[in-house]
């Protein structure tokens, strides 16, 4: 997307060059860039837009603006709920709970533990069926697996920020 500068202010928009001048004839590789330093035209650039995992992102009102002289489109960054919301809508009697990114972090780490786990349940079903042991190396990395679940999950619940939860995570 293009943009007509002037006098410090947006006077145009378009997704091209060509359409921003109709009627000016451009040699094949496109105007020159005197030609657009001359007309004040400049290519819209993107503002900061965090990590929609843990952030509503929007276009802000009005959406494209001046930044530090460059036509960007700005965004609104709103970090979601770290805790659970439970409201009751108008008009319903029952709570609705929305999970907040504490709870739905805490599911993927737990699912991603039994996703590993899953390779050596075998070990277990025989151990129960069967009372034949376990490798004690299938019991050490799986024990490691349970504890590493265990302390992400604490280390989750303990965050008071997105930006905390944001650093555990990664």
């Amino acid at each position: 997307m293009f943009a007509i500068v002037q006098n410090g202010e947006i006077v145009k928009t378009s997704g091209s060059i060509r359409a921003l001048f109709p009627n000016t004839s451009f040699p094949a590789s496109g105007p020159s860039a005197e030609f657009k330093a001359a007309r004040g035209v400049m290519e819209v650039v993107d503002g900061e837009q965090k990590d929609q995992r843990f952030y509503w992102v929007t276009p802000a009102n009005p959406s494209l603006q001046l930044v530090n002289g460059v036509p960007t489109r700005v965004y609104t960054n709103t970090p979601k709920e770290l805790e659970d919301v439970i409201e009751t809508p108008e008009g319903q009697d029952e709570p609705v709970t929305t999970l907040g990114l504490k709870s739905q972090w805490i599911a993927q780490v737990k699912e991603n533990a039994n996703k590993s786990l899953l390779a050596t349940d075998w070990y277990v079903i025989r151990k129960a069926e069967r009372n034949i042991d376990i490798p004690a190396e299938i019991l050490a990395e799986r024990s490691q697996i349970i504890s590493d679940c265990e302390a992400k999950e604490a280390a989750i619940l303990a965050c008071t920020t997105v930006e905390e939860l944001k650093s555990v995570l990664n």
